[in-house]
């Protein structure tokens, strides 16, 4: 079996802090998106003995590339890479890795979604061809979803639907048996120009698949985190610090607090110093970090950032950047960028 992550997308919707850095890299509560997922899969590549990740990545440079080496070497598995240059849907992402999908089981896992789930193992069994991993939403719109019989078993794959037709969501999480199957199906979209919404969409080999008698099992997860744009990022930071904190403490030993008020839950890096401020609830702060005289609520403030005079919430801050203000504000400040 092989894990492929799809990350090559240029993550618009949650600009300008995907200028510099590309989105499963971002920190979220000391850990990047990115980690976060791999960690979320460490199961499965133990219970499956999993030796090889490919990442499909856009031109990030070398730098993304050796972290991305780094973290798979981490895990004791091989990362291959491939490129998706112009960002043209998850089919034609997925396409690009289609000299490694030749048979054998693959996981499938996108970039820009966290889950908290325990069993993985269980559900991946010999007698189960494919699994599709949803999540139930209040706006089914804004995903891909399915519709299920009662037995669990996929009827349709609707990208984004303007109606209502089921209110499961498609996490970004996908199991095949059969990874030919899979690439021979995209190929059809790329070789015939079927698109949807401009773009080559994943659901819609799927539904393909599904229609040609190809069978897909629904399996709900526990808890999904969506960072598919600033809202939402927000909200899953909230989210994670909820979860964490009950387990763990997720203020570093060698945070220096001076005359201030932490209120948790809240993830604080090292060497980050808070002087004369009110931080949280719901606040990431990075490492070696600099905030004085300010408070600070649901936000999520990277490293090497220093903040003063600031009364903030709902905001994200990039790293190395400053931030001097008064009036309550919501902020969205990139990477190494400067507000006075």
């Amino acid at each position: 079996m092989k894990i492929i992550i799809p990350m090559a997308g240029k993550g618009s919707r949650l600009l300008p802090h995907t200028l510099n850095t590309p989105k499963p890299l971002m920190s979220i509560a000391g850990k990047t998106i990115l980690k976060r997922l791999l960690d979320s899969l460490s199961k499965i590549i133990q219970v499956f003995s999993i030796q090889e990740i490919i990442f499909i990545i856009g031109n990030f440079g070398r730098e993304v590339e050796k972290k991305l080496i780094n973290l798979s070497h981490d895990l004791n598995v091989n990362p291959i890479l491939y490129y998706q240059i112009i960002p043209l849907g998850t089919a034609d992402a997925l396409l690009k890795a289609k000299k490694s999908l030749t048979g054998e089981p693959i996981i499938v896992a996108f970039s820009d979604s966290l889950f908290y789930h325990n069993s993985f193992d269980q559900e991946i069994t010999h007698q189960v061809d494919n699994i599709i991993w949803t999540k139930k939403v209040k706006n089914p719109h804004l995903f891909g979803i399915v519709k299920c019989d009662s037995s669990g078993i996929i009827t349709h794959f609707i990208e984004k639907p303007n109606n209502y037709i089921s209110n499961l969501a498609i996490v970004g999480l996908y199991y095949f048996k059969n990874s030919f199957l899979l690439k021979k199906e995209l190929q059809i979209l790329l070789d015939y120009d079927i698109k949807n919404k401009e773009e080559y969409q994943l659901t819609s080999a799927l539904e393909n698949m599904r229609k040609k008698g190809n069978k897909f099992v629904n399996q709900q997860v526990q808890e999904w985190m969506d960072f598919g744009n600033q809202e939402r990022t927000i909200s899953s930071n909230s989210r994670i610090l909820s979860i964490e904190a009950k387990n763990s403490e997720l203020v570093h030993e060698k945070v220096i607090i001076k005359n201030s008020l932490i209120l948790k839950p809240c993830s604080i890096g090292k060497n980050t110093t808070i002087e004369n401020s009110i931080i949280g609830p719901y606040v990431s702060i990075g490492k070696y970090s600099k905030i004085k005289n300010s408070n600070i609520k649901k936000s999520l403030i990277q490293d090497y950032t220093v903040i003063q005079y600031a009364n903030l919430g709902h905001s994200i801050i990039g790293n190395h950047s400053i931030y001097i203000g008064e009036k309550y504000k919501k902020v969205s400040l990139s990477d190494y960028s400067s507000y006075r």
